[in-house]
């Protein structure tokens, strides 16, 4: 049951302190039943809290506050990889099982430049829930856009689960390598 429908920025301040609170991402429409309004009056309030200067990111599993620690350790890495939309499976399961964290996919559009989706995928479950979402809402792969070339933002704590998780990938042939 919905609560009562709460005013603007009531509604923004709840919304900080709730994603400020969180450990896992937060859908939409889990905040909009919690503060009475459509997914698409948070999805502008989201809106409005990042031109104000939150840092909230859209996961595929929902809204995250940032949150920066003076003591983070975390080791990240960008690579390249090419691969079909059959083997993206593959490679998202090859990099989570090496203890590795996929924080986003970013293709180069010819039109609009940089095209960046936040995943946040740091076990089988979340790759699970992003693979649903896929073929539940026959959406395409970004990578379909370009031959199946992308990039990945790994993190971890380690910088060897990345390099073991790199292993990994080139063993599979999922690394993008350029043919000149």
């Amino acid at each position: 049951m919905a609560e009562q429908k709460m005013a603007g920025t009531d509604r923004r301040d709840y919304l900080l302190k709730v994603l400020n609170q969180a450990t896992e991402p937060l859908t939409g429409n889990a905040l909009a039943k919690k503060t009475g309004v459509s997914r698409q009056v948070i999805v502008q309030d989201i809106s409005l809290l990042k031109a104000t200067g939150e840092q909230i990111m859209a996961t595929s599993q929902g809204y995250l506050l940032l949150k920066h620690t003076k003591n983070d350790r975390t080791f990240k890495r960008l690579i390249v990889c090419q691969h079909t939309p059959e083997e993206t499976a593959e490679e998202l399961y090859l990099m989570v099982d090496q203890g590795v964290m996929v924080r986003n996919v970013v293709i180069e559009h010819p039109v609009y430049g940089d095209l960046e989706a936040m995943l946040m995928l740091k076990d089988r479950h979340d790759v699970n829930e992003f693979l649903t979402k896929i073929k539940t809402t026959n959406a395409p792969y970004l990578a379909e856009l370009t031959d199946g070339v992308h990039i990945h933002t790994l993190e971890s704590d380690r910088e060897e689960k990345i390099e073991s998780c790199i292993d990994a990938l080139e063993a599979r042939g999922l690394i993008f390598h350029s043919e000149s």
